[in-house]
């Protein structure tokens, strides 16, 4: 999947479709990998899988990430619901 981050946002939370990726909206800052692992814990529970199959593919220093997630338990629609 392939997704763009915009981190340190008021809350967590998918905003858009921007040009092909998902926008994703992160309440965590970008220090320290704060919003990589704040977006991998956001796609486990959104797709109610455990931590170790969701797993950040390219992009660890940018806004432009590929995650793979594995054995989901719906499609993308699962990500504009209102579950945290």
């Amino acid at each position: 999947m392939k997704l763009y981050i915009q981190p340190g946002a008021r809350q967590t939370k998918v905003a858009d479709i921007r040009e092909g990726e998902l926008k994703i909206k992160l309440a965590a800052p970008p220090v320290d990998g704060k919003a990589n692992s704040a977006l991998i814990v956001f796609l486990a529970r959104r797709f109610n899988v455990p931590l170790k199959y969701v797993s950040l593919r390219h992009g660890t220093q940018s806004r432009h990430k590929v995650v793979e997630i594995c054995q989901p338990s719906g499609g993308p629609e699962v990500l504009f619901s209102e579950k945290n």
